[in-house]
């Protein structure tokens, strides 16, 4: 962009900050000013690509386009071209960590703020402009396309580019102290379906009722005539293999999957915000952790969120908890909110012994050991018996022996201990601390 179209928009956009009396600038002032920006971005791609661009808003609130063009600056794409930053003396470039966490390193790459990019092949620009306030520096979006065909197919193709993205990633949604966060974060471990351990029934119920739902013709929903939507809930103690259900479907569907993380800032604003999230990236999987964690005063609004008509559809809600009896009977009560309540419970005999042969004590237990062992778990947690393996596997490194039946009596021990708190209790006679001389 030329140099003089850059010192006069900072003139401009000083001009309108600097009104008496905190006001922003006159109505016509500020139309001015908007149509500057445009008139100014649509002459340098004019020159730039020998095409006619007009602007464009959006109305659906579907805009991932915007994260595919800030992926496509941070990796180099060759489909994005950068034609100019709109400022002088303002950022117009960012750095960060790129790699994995062994080899990660600094790089740079344009801001998307300040700077206006463009999909020459799709006839498409997108442009972050800065907008001067008395109390800070926000943004306005534009979009900009040669014609409605080129931008209509450009959508489509971001859509899909989208679609493809997030069944290599999770979208991790938290409620926080100023509004709804946004993560995406890829799937760095994939739990296959056979490392999941439980009920047979069970599992094969879940696996099935998933599988139905993502089947590409959706045949058994029309030929039942049942609604799109689904929704089942996970409950039972800390440990026993709820996460790793969760992780395992994640992996195994060819479809998004979002977690939603409740906290005390969720609200009905950010309850509406992951639904209205959930139904753009629908046919996909909603995973809400720690269901009963749902404030008191948004529990209404949930409520009837999940009995709206059309709020779910396209949807696989899976809630999870670790305590159901607090979670409001409201949820269960009624059809629709969720229809199956499945509970997690403590492994028996067998389901012990099968998953610490998969974890691989065989390797340090004989097999008449492993299967003494697995009986005097009992009561232990997946989480638990992941812990005695690694004692186990601890021992065995430093002494070349594993003494698991007093392994087994020391975890049960403290366990018991935790459970009744009388660790606090006892006086060993040992204090830890600070001596001040």
């Amino acid at each position: 962009m030329k140099r003089d179209y850059k010192v006069k928009l900072r003139e401009v956009t000083t001009a309108a900050v600097s009104v008496p009396n905190g006001a922003e600038g006159s109505p016509l002032t500020a139309y001015g000013d908007y149509a500057y920006v445009l008139r100014s971005i649509q002459s340098v791609l004019s020159d730039l690509y020998g095409k006619d661009y007009e602007p464009y808003v959006s109305d659906d609130g579907k805009e991932e386009y915007w994260e595919l063009l800030e992926q496509d600056v941070k990796t180099g794409s060759p489909y994005v071209q950068h034609v100019t930053k709109i400022f002088d003396h303002m950022e117009s470039r960012a750095f960060g960590m790129q790699g994995d966490s062994e080899a990660s390193s600094y790089h740079t790459f344009p801001t998307l703020r300040n700077n206006v990019f463009a999909y020459p092949d799709w006839g498409i620009a997108l442009a972050r402009v800065p907008i001067f306030r008395m109390h800070g520096i926000g943004a306005e979006d534009f979009v900009f396309a040669v014609d409605d065909a080129s931008l209509q197919r450009f959508l489509e193709q971001s859509r899909q580019r989208r679609r493809d993205l997030d069944r290599r990633q999770v979208t991790i949604f938290t409620d926080g102290p100023h509004g709804m966060e946004k993560e995406l974060a890829p799937i760095t471990r994939m739990v296959d379906r056979t490392d999941v351990i439980m009920k047979v029934e069970v599992k094969r119920d879940i696996f099935r009722s998933i599988d139905q739902f993502f089947d590409e013709d959706r045949t058994f929903f029309k030929e039942y005539q049942l609604p799109y939507k689904r929704g089942i809930l996970l409950y039972g103690k800390p440990g026993n293999g709820k996460t790793t259900l969760v992780k395992s479907i994640a992996g195994s569907v060819q479809a998004p999957v979002a977690y939603w993380q409740i906290t005390e800032n969720t609200c009905s604003d950010s309850i509406q915000e992951v639904f209205q999230a959930a139904a753009n990236l629908a046919p996909m999987i909603l995973v809400i952790e720690d269901i009963d964690a749902m404030p008191q005063r948004a529990r209404s609004y949930f409520l009837n969120i999940l009995d709206g008509a059309t709020s779910k559809e396209g949807i696989f809600l899976i809630g999870t908890t670790n305590y159901p009896e607090q979670i409001d009977p409201a949820l269960m009560n009624r059809a629709g909110r969720f229809d199956r309540a499945y509970e997690i419970k403590l492994p028996d005999v067998t389901l012990r012994q099968l998953y610490l042969e998969q974890k691989g004590i065989g390797k340090l237990l004989t097999d008449d050991v492993l299967k003494v062992t697995a009986m005097q778990t009992e009561g232990f947690t997946f989480a638990q018996l992941n812990e005695l393996y690694t004692a186990a596997a601890l021992q065995w490194h430093y002494e070349q022996h594993v003494d698991i039946e007093k392994l087994v009596k020391a975890m049960r021990s403290d366990l018991q201990k935790g459970q009744s708190m009388s660790w606090l209790k006892e006086d060993s006679g040992v204090r830890v601390g600070f001596m001040i001389g």
